[in-house]
């Protein structure tokens, strides 16, 4: 069967013209940038993240997320990966929008609205980073979702000053974590394709912040639907060598 057109409608004349005659000039538009905040469990139980350090002004010599202003042909999600990976050289990376930050004077150059991004990554890919990223540690000064600007710091303990709003953004990060790792499969990221049930619960008490119940949480997460036994062992371990798991539903993250 035929489909017939739509017959000519006045209104498609008037889109027309009207389009032919907009300048876009004509109204103030802020510019649009991304950041990402990449967070990583390190084995020794501590959340990390990855800054470079700004070469230029605005901020020079301060610590700064991945970030990038958007082209106008390309998605969010796309000026987000080109961030990450010219920054830090780190490719197919789990991204997920975090948040708009739209405060007026957030950079001193002109009005930016910045699309901040939230990236997980196993500890052994975030050390794949380039040399001029730096892996630093990030300092929660609050406890479960009250929220608010975290620190980074080096091993040595010194604290890196965070560029712009940076600061506010991977606290976001932490918050929206730390409030979907228990109903979503979010905590898989930070892990490699195997591991163990020790693994697991290390990389959810290290993004909580607190320890949790072994027995408990083991519980929990067998009777979750969410792990699939692989049937083997990890290895190289003097006591009894634990089962490997794997994460059963990867895809539908």
């Amino acid at each position: 069967m035929t489909q017939r057109s739509r017959p000519p409608d006045e209104s498609d004349d008037e889109e027309r013209a009207f389009l032919a005659s907009y300048d876009p000039q004509q109204f103030e538009r802020p510019s649009l940038a991304v950041d990402v905040a990449l967070l990583s469990v390190e084995p020794e139980g501590r959340l990390s993240t990855l800054v470079v350090r700004r070469t230029e002004t605005p901020a020079k010599g301060r610590w700064a997320l991945p970030g990038t202003f958007v082209r106008v042909d390309e998605t969010l999600e796309a000026a987000a990966a080109r961030a990450l990976t010219s920054k830090s050289g780190l490719e197919n990376v789990y991204l997920e929008q975090l948040y708009t930050f739209g405060a007026l004077r957030r950079d001193p150059r002109t009005r930016v609205v910045s699309v901040a991004y939230y990236a997980l990554v196993h500890a052994q890919r975030l050390a794949e980073a380039k040399d001029q990223a730096r892996i630093a540690r990030v300092e929660v000064p609050w406890e479960g979702e009250t929220g608010g600007e975290v620190d980074v710091r080096v091993e040595d303990g010194t604290s890196l000053p965070l560029a712009f709003d940076h600061g506010a953004i991977l606290g976001t990060a932490v918050k929206r974590i730390r409030g979907k790792l228990d109903y979503t499969p979010i905590g898989f990221q930070l892990l490699p394709e195997r591991f163990t049930l020790a693994a697991l619960q290390h990389v959810h008490e290290t993004v909580l912040g607190r320890p949790l119940n072994k027995d408990s949480f083991r519980r929990r997460m067998l009777a979750s639907g969410q792990l699939e036994a692989t049937g083997d062992r990890e290895e190289g371990v003097d006591h009894r060598p634990p089962e490997l798991y794997r994460f059963a539903r990867r895809s539908a993250v």
